[in-house]
C-alpha cells in the first residue's frame, strides 16, 4: 500500500507527537542548525570565488531544513548518507564548522586530511557515512547500511539522501528493488530542488503525479513533504523512520525544496534557466530559516534580540573556521598515500600480500 495524501492536516504539524515532545530549547537549536548551515554556506561561497577553494563547491543554501528536520530525528542507531551537496548533512549531524572548512580549503585538519574536499565530507563516528560524488552513487550503500542494521539485529533508520537528477539513475532503481525485496530500513529521500543541475524537472523526469510515487512499483510506501516547513520534514520523517524501526519496511521520501544558486558555483548559467522571480519568490515566501524564525517568534519560543544573537553567533564561528583552515597545514608530500586503502594504513596480511581470505 502506498500513500501520498498527508498524515495530519497542514495546520497540525506542529501538534504531530514528534514536534508537540520538541521543548523551547529544542526548537531553538532547529533554528540554529539551521541558521548556522547558511553562514557557513555564505562564508565557503565568499572565499571559493576568492580562490581560496578548489572543485566544485555545491551550497545548501535554502535546503537547510532538509538535513536539520530530518537527521534531528536520529538516534544511536540512524545512519545517513548523501550526495555531493553534503556540507549542510555535515553539520547538522555534529561535524565542527572547522573541520569542514579545513576540508574545504584541502587542508591537513580537514575531517579527510585535506583529500576530499568540499563533496566528501565524513563522519563515520557521526554515523555520516559522506558525501558522495557520483550520482546515485550513494543510493547502494545506504541501503547496504540498512542491511547492516538489519544482519545485527539493531533498530534503526539509514537515511540516504538525493537530489531529483538521482532518481534516474539505475543504481537507484536497483536499490529500491533489493529495499523492498529484502524488506530493509532505509529511508529514500529525494531532495527535489526542481532542477536536475540545469534541466528542469518536467524536462529530465516522465512521472505521472510526482517522482516518489515511483516507488509503488517496488511495493514500497512514499510521501510528499513540504521543505519549507520544518515541522512538516519532522512529523513525515519521523513516521517513515519509525517503519524502518519497527516493521524493517523502505519508505520514498520526497521533499520540496529549493537552492538560490547554481547547480555548483561553477554553474555560468544559473540564472538563466530560472527567472529572477522565481527564485525571489522562494526567498521571499517560502525561505525555510525565515518562515521557522517568523513561527517561533509567534510561539513565543523566541525573542528578536535572541534571533539577532543567533544570526551573529553564526557569522562569527563561520568566520573563525575560515581563520583555523587559513592557518592550518597542508597536506605532507610524504601523507599522499596514507589514508587510500585501510588494510595497507593497518600493515594487514591482505595489505601486505595483495590477497584476502575469507572464513567459510
Amino acid at each position: 500500500m502506498s500513500f501520498s495524501a498527508s498524515t495530519f492536516n497542514r495546520l497540525d504539524f506542529a501538534t504531530s507527537p514528534i514536534n508537540r515532545a520538541l521543548s523551547s530549547e529544542n526548537k531553538i537549536e532547529l533554528l540554529t542548525t539551521m541558521i548556522r548551515i547558511r553562514r557557513f554556506e555564505q562564508a565557503a561561497l565568499k572565499y571559493y570565488n576568492a580562490g581560496r577553494i578548489g572543485g566544485f563547491l555545491h551550497l545548501y543554501i535554502g535546503q537547510e531544513s532538509v538535513a536539520t528536520g530530518t537527521i534531528s530525528l536520529c538516534g544511536a542507531n540512524d545512519h545517513n548518507i548523501t550526495a555531493y551537496r553534503c556540507h549542510g548533512h555535515a553539520l547538522a549531524s555534529g561535524m565542527n564548522m572547522n573541520e569542514c572548512m579545513a576540508e574545504l580549503f584541502g587542508k591537513a585538519t580537514g575531517s579527510a586530511k585535506g583529500k576530499g574536499g568540499s563533496m566528501h565530507l565524513f563522519a563515520p563516528d557521526k554515523n555520516f557515512w559522506g558525501g558522495h560524488g557520483i550520482v546515485a552513487g550513494q543510493t547502494p550503500l545506504g541501503l547496504g547500511l540498512a542491511y547492516g542494521l538489519k544482519y545485527k539485529g539493531l533498530p534503526g533508520a539509514a537515511l540516504c539522501y538525493m537530489g531529483d537528477g538521482a532518481v534516474n539513475q539505475g543504481a537507484y532503481h536497483e536499490s529500491l528493488n533489493l529495499a523492498s525485496l529484502l524488506e530493509l530500513p532505509v529511508v529514500y529521500i529525494i531532495e527535489n530542488n526542481g532542477y536536475s543541475m540545469g534541466t528542469s524537472q518536467k524536462r529530465s523526469s516522465a512521472y505521472r503525479g510526482c517522482l516518489a510515487q515511483r516507488a509503488e512499483a517496488y511495493d514500497m510506501e512514499w510521501d510528499l513533504i513540504d521543505g519549507s516547513d520544518i515541522y512538516e520534514v519532522r512529523a513525515k520523517t519521523h513516521i517513515a523512520m519509525e517503519r524502518a524501526r519497527a516493521e524493517c519496511r523502505p519508505t520514498v521520501l520526497e521533499i520540496s525544496t529549493y537552492r538560490y544558486y547554481g547547480h555548483s558555483v561553477a554553474d555560468a548559467n544559473a540564472k538563466k534557466y530560472r527567472s529572477p522571480e522565481e527564485i525571489e519568490n522562494y526567498k521571499n515566501n517560502h525561505d525555510p530559516i525565515n518562515t521557522f524564525r517568523t513561527r517561533l517568534l509567534q510561539e513565543g519560543v523566541l525573542t528578536q534580540e535572541k534571533a539577532d544573537q543567533i544570526e551573529q553567533s553564526a557569522k562569527e564561528e563561520a568566520a573563525a573556521s575560515v581563520v583555523f583552515a587559513d592557518q592550518s597545514p597542508a597536506p605532507s608530500v610524504e601523507s599522499i598515500m596514507d589514508d587510500v586503502y585501510w588494510e595497507v594504513d593497518n600493515k594487514t596480511i591482505a595489505g601486505q600480500t595483495g590477497r584476502h581470505f575469507f572464513n567459510d
